[in-house]
């Protein structure tokens, strides 16, 4: 039972080329930085990867993007990297674009055995018409489309239907971890990453708080350890970001 292992490296070893990652975090809030690393330094390439966004220019899922490893990106969000626009306008990517809602509930259905769902988000647009550009030319003329989706009407209201999305891997971040892979995340990275943890057929989390089974207690435990395969322990002092810094003068007590 105990699933933790010696280190980032080890962890991802068996991550080979094409694999599909489905990578926790929000904006740069619980991203699992040293285990993206870890993938970058195996040279692990053509990576087909499930995220709210792409990172930055130089941190995060951009530095595997930076250096052209990541093939496909499915994403809800591309801002903050002009590098995933550049790649993406110019061929380069294949880049599929969710509703970030629909994103979320794709992977949570992945990981529950839920093949399909219907939802209203999307209808009459190109998200449920087809025609939305995957991928480009190097002349900026589309390449790859995407399909037409079923609908059906449910009371008088149009659906789309949506397919779940699982992946050989899953990389997410925890606040806490004890060594059953009991996860506990804090405030926005509990987005996507117990998402992205349920949709992995293996699930690899980092832990900046490693402690013993029985320290967390049930009612506190985000993702269950069934979903998790392998605890890489980072200590209190992992790197983190602030997306955006603002400040403010501080009222007097």
């Amino acid at each position: 039972m105990d699933k933790v292992v010696g280190s980032a490296t080890e962890a991802v070893a068996d991550i080979a080329d094409g694999a599909t990652l489905a990578v926790g975090g929000f904006g740069l809030c619980g991203v699992p930085v040293e285990l993206i690393k870890a993938v970058h330094n195996s040279g692990a390439a053509a990576l087909k990867v499930i995220s709210n966004n792409c990172g930055v220019d130089d941190w995060g899922l951009g530095i595997l993007l930076l250096d052209g490893r990541i093939a496909r990106m499915t994403s809800s969000y591309v801002g903050e990297n002009k590098e995933f626009a550049r790649q993406f306008l110019s061929g380069e990517l294949e880049v599929e674009l969710t509703p970030q809602g629909t994103l979320a509930e794709r992977l949570r259905a992945g990981g529950v055995g839920i093949p399909a769902f219907y939802t209203a988000t999307g209808v009459g647009t190109q998200v449920a018409d087809g025609g939305l550009p995957w991928r480009y030319r190097t002349d900026g003329s589309v390449s790859l489309s995407s399909p037409r989706k079923e609908t059906r009407e449910v009371d008088g209201r149009t659906y789309v239907l949506e397919e779940a999305i699982t992946a050989d891997f899953g990389l997410v971040r925890a606040w806490k971890g004890d060594r059953h892979g009991n996860l506990v995340f804090r405030e926005s990275a509990r987005n996507f990453n117990p998402l992205c943890a349920m949709a992995g057929r293996i699930t690899i989390a980092e832990v900046e708080h490693l402690v013993d089974p029985g320290e967390i207690t049930p009612e506190e435990v985000h993702t269950p350890g069934i979903f998790v395969q392998r605890v890489v322990e980072l200590g209190p002092d992992a790197e983190k970001r602030i997306e955006r810094r603002t400040v403010r003068p501080r009222k007097e007590a």
